[in-house]
């Protein structure tokens, strides 16, 4: 066949350059904030719930591995079915898809408030994922579909991205506020607002979008597939970290890896796959999903330790401690801001890496904490936190939109459900894996003391909020409390070091993947000639 034709060479293949530039409206606008609503609302959920895990172990006395599941029931939720709202969405609308998901997510908010187990937690909070799962894919399609020009998604991008940063600086800070004066569960309710202003908004300054060639029906057998194949990867990654290489950990993982191969061969194989794996055979979208994937996975992970850190080692109260990440958040604005600019100078393998990169530099700042306490420690960790944030904010802005940029029009919601994947599964492998590595070091290395009956060895051995409640129970709890506390703080090294050593081995892969070939400029063609060319 005639391969595409060549158009002028450009720094960022993903990003390339209009002809012109339509003017935008203020509907266009107005509608890209009520987008973020939804991103605004994931990433308050998200931090605050980290915020409020001192509260929750304290309350509920969950097990480690419960504590894990509060975190990681979501994200797998939403992992498992975004691919599937996104095929819904280009098939229905994605924003009926969005109305739905709003609805729901406010219901089952009110739900998690009020649970009163670890279990109604871990079940409302798999709900949630579920409703959640139809919000993300929806705004990134609606996002496309309102912005048709590049440069002006490029800035939506950035602003869509940003929103990510917005709920981390608001949640720390309403969060803190709001675990100093009421429940744990009052951070749920934060939801609740949110949705009300999404499903009155939304009809009124946003159009429908679905694609007229997303046609056939939702393949079951794939959904159930993926779902499985998910559920067992992490309880699989779950149990190993907890119990060592057993006979069950181990088969769950291969059981789980073997779905993921069913999985891809099944979507080659249909005419109409819930899955549009031919995508994967670009190397910018490859690349671009492996990014986008850890720079989320080191985002959370550290989160997921720090804010415990900060409260339950350093003794800081949560709003304290929400201050001290603000820096954090605010960075990661600024970085996807600026990293719309930057694509039009630089390339896309030099500012991924880049930020890969600044996330592996924060996770070394935070490993050479050791036993530190005081002001300096604390302002160690914000320092490590807003430079993985810059890192974070740099790639998500410019991930998403190669991705999208890759796949055709009429799989734009797949596309963007692929993209929402890719952050959902790095949250997930976040708290899973380096979330497992901290409580492994804190088990192996706390010591008990002898009149703590079973029941108290077995809280205080599971979660650092375990032992703080034991602690306060015992005479010689204040030894208890050194004990767990400086556990903790090896286990935080431990992770950092962890953290530091993926996202290093991510940047290789994604700078042998995107660089040129030697004496080659950078590709000058767009990921969508290539995928048109490929399928032809």
């Amino acid at each position: 066949m005639t391969p595409p034709a060549r158009q002028p060479a450009h720094p960022n293949p993903a990003l390339p350059l209009d002809p012109g530039r339509p003017a935008s409206t203020r509907r266009q606008w107005a509608a890209l904030a009520v987008l973020v609503l939804p991103v605004l609302l994931i990433s308050i959920d998200m931090t605050v719930l980290s915020f409020a895990l001192p509260a929750i172990s304290e309350a509920m006395s969950p097990t480690g591995t419960q504590l894990l599941w509060i975190v990681d029931g979501y994200s797998l939720a939403i992992a498992g079915l975004l691919v599937t709202m996104g095929t819904l969405g280009d098939r229905h609308g994605a924003r009926r898809m969005l109305l739905v998901g709003g609805a729901g997510f406010g219901v089952v908010s009110l739900l998690a408030a009020f649970a009163d187990s670890p279990t109604a937690l871990i079940a409302a909070r798999i709900a949630l994922g579920v409703f959640g799962a139809t919000l993300m894919p929806s705004t990134l399609s609606l996002l496309r579909s309102t912005f048709t020009d590049r440069e002006q998604r490029r800035t939506a991008f950035a602003v869509w991205a940003g929103g990510f940063a917005a709920g981390g600086a608001l949640g720390p800070i309403v969060g803190g506020w709001l675990l100093e004066h009421f429940w744990w569960g009052s951070v749920f309710l934060l939801n609740v607002p949110f949705m009300v202003a999404l499903l009155v908004l939304v009809p009124l300054l946003v159009r429908e979008h679905r694609s007229p060639a997303a046609r056939g029906r939702i393949d079951v057998t794939s959904v159930a597939v993926s779902i499985l194949a998910l559920t067992a990867l992490v309880y699989g990654v779950k149990t190993l970290a907890e119990h060592g290489p057993t006979a069950a950990p181990v088969a769950t993982t291969l059981l789980g890896a073997g779905l993921a191969v069913v999985f891809v061969r099944r979507q080659n194989a249909l005419a109409d796959p819930l899955l549009d794996v031919d995508l994967f055979r670009l190397p910018v979208f490859r690349a671009s999903v492996l990014a986008n994937l850890m720079s989320i996975c080191g985002m959370t992970g550290m989160l997921f330790a720090v804010s415990q850190h900060l409260q339950l080692v350093l003794g800081l109260r949560p709003l304290t401690a929400g201050l001290l990440l603000l820096p954090g958040a605010v960075v990661t604005f600024l970085a996807g801001l600026a990293a719309a600019r930057l694509a039009r100078r630089l390339r896309l393998d030099l500012l991924i890496v880049t930020g890969l990169l600044l996330g592996t530099a924060g996770y070394a700042v935070m490993a050479t904490l050791g036993a530190g306490r005081g002001t300096a420690a604390a302002a160690q960790l914000a320092v490590a936190f807003a430079v993985l944030c810059a890192g974070a904010g740099l790639a998500e802005t410019l991930t998403n939109d190669a991705i999208l940029s890759a796949a055709p029009a009429e799989r734009s919601g797949a596309a963007s459900a692929i993209s929402e994947t890719a952050y959902e599964v790095g949250a997930v492998l976040g708290t899973t894996v380096l979330g497992s590595v901290l409580n492994a070091v804190y088990r192996g290395r706390v010591e008990l003391p002898a009149s703590a009956s079973p029941e108290q060895a077995g809280a205080a051995r599971e979660t650092l909020g375990g032992a703080v409640e034991v602690a306060a129970a015992l005479p010689d709890g204040p030894a208890l409390l050194d004990s767990a506390r400086a556990a903790f703080a090896q286990g935080l090294d431990a992770t950092a070091l962890a953290g530091a050593v993926l996202t290093a081995a991510a940047a290789f892969v994604v700078w042998r993947t995107l660089r040129p070939a030697r004496g080659a400029a950078a590709v000058d063609v767009t990921p969508r000639e290539v995928a048109v060319a490929e399928r032809a």
